[in-house]
């Protein structure tokens, strides 16, 4: 089963991609299950490498890893360029996509979930 997971809202603030990506997490560890992240809008910082959370709080980067390395993380390309995020500045396993991707990714998914 292929799930498409998109998210468009900021990384910290409010607690969407947080629950997103636990989400994502849990279903990543299925068999028979590949995820895919497709982070939109202000959700494209989620990647940003080098976050440096509070003690004890979630950290969004360290939570994409275990997906990237098991699925896929996808960065909006549009999205980076409107905020001045460079390819250099995503965490490792993450990569820039395009729209066309995404609509290529949603009509082979089986599941698509919007965050």
């Amino acid at each position: 089963m292929r799930t498409l997971f998109v998210l468009n809202d900021p990384s910290y603030g409010t607690e969407r991609c947080y629950n997103a990506l636990r989400l994502a997490s849990a279903l990543v560890k299925q068999d028979n299950v590949h995820v895919t992240v497709f982070l939109m809008g202000d959700a494209v910082l989620c990647a940003k490498a080098g976050q440096e959370t509070p003690q004890g709080y979630y950290n969004l980067e360290r939570m994409l890893k275990p997906i990237a390395h098991k699925g896929e993380v996808i960065l909006c390309g549009t999205c980076m360029n409107a905020r001045g995020m460079k390819d250099e500045e995503v965490t490792e396993g993450a990569r820039r996509g395009t729209m066309n991707e995404l609509a290529a990714l949603t009509t082979e998914a089986d599941k698509i979930l919007i965050f």
